[in-house]
């Protein structure tokens, strides 16, 4: 099975995000990223991949998972009439260096998620608990997802009833060099947000000509560059929107859209609303 790198985005003003998200077939891919991960499974049931262990999973599994480690869940045959599904929570890049956790009251979770480095699998009582305040997270806002996210937490650390899943260590050699260069291909579009980004320039940053570049990024990423910078544009848009009182135009612009009509376009095929009602969330 293939391996790619995904690009989460959890906005600044947001510690954690947390969605229920539903696990389709045919489309699973081993995947990592730079975020913790926390992720439950509300219904169906298949192969689960963490690292170097496979294994089964099925409902009311729950894994935690630190940046970096390859993952899959591959959906079976599933004769349920909805489609299965799961609540996945993302923390920001930078969580375990941040102040996020950096209270002496909560050395025990930084412990935890060091040991997330295998991927770790509870099991027993703690798990419908969990199931509860995560149902609850995704209706969630503000000082009360704070709270269930920490109520967790303190489940998950006085678990006794856990499973280590993988012996791979993060920055496995295998996957290294590819990381290595998608992260330059990431820091150059960051860099280049409100300019034209230049095929010929990232592909120069691999030594790539652009045709070989444009194989290399879909294949480890499943987007087409273009796509790629879209989506991070987008993803810079939405930060703004929240977190400013910049004029929609303005924040357009400043993404790198110099036409209003595709800037909301381009928001809307992604978010599910245009600008406009995205800022609406957050007022």
């Amino acid at each position: 099975m293939e391996y790619v790198f995904e690009q989460i985005y959890v906005p600044n003003k947001h510690s954690f995000i947390t969605r229920k998200m539903e696990l389709k077939k045919n489309s699973a891919r081993v995947h990592s990223h730079k975020n913790f991960e926390i992720n439950f499974i509300l219904s169906g049931a298949g192969k689960r991949i963490v690292g170097n262990n496979i294994s089964s999973f099925e409902k009311d599994d729950l894994v935690l998972l630190a940046p970096h480690l390859p993952h899959c869940w591959e959906i079976l045959n599933t004769e349920e009439d909805r489609p299965p599904s799961c609540i996945v929570i993302h923390f920001y890049e930078n969580l375990i260096t941040s102040d996020f956790f950096n209270k002496p009251e909560l050395e025990g979770i930084i412990d935890l998620l060091k040991q997330a480095e295998a991927g770790i699998f509870f099991y027993g009582d703690v798990v419908g608990k969990v199931k509860s305040i995560l149902k609850e997270l995704t209706k969630q806002q503000g000082l009360q997802s704070y709270i269930g996210l920490l109520t967790i937490f303190d489940l998950l650390i006085n678990c006794e009833n856990r499973e280590y899943l993988s012996k791979m260590p993060i920055g496995v050699a295998e996957f290294d060099k590819d990381f290595k260069q998608i992260s330059r291909i990431y820091e150059y579009v960051f860099q280049h947000i409100q300019e034209d980004v230049k095929l010929g320039e990232v592909a120069a940053l691999l030594n790539m000509a652009p045709g070989s570049f444009c194989r290399f990024f879909k294949k480890k990423t499943k987007l087409t560059f273009m796509e790629y910078v879209i989506k991070i544009r987008v993803g810079y848009a939405a930060k703004l929107l929240a977190e400013t009182n910049k004029q929609i135009t303005a924040i357009g612009y400043e993404c790198g859209y110099s036409n209003l009509a595709n800037f909301n376009h381009y928001f809307k095929k992604i978010m599910g609303k245009t600008p406009s009602e995205y800022r609406k969330d957050f007022r």
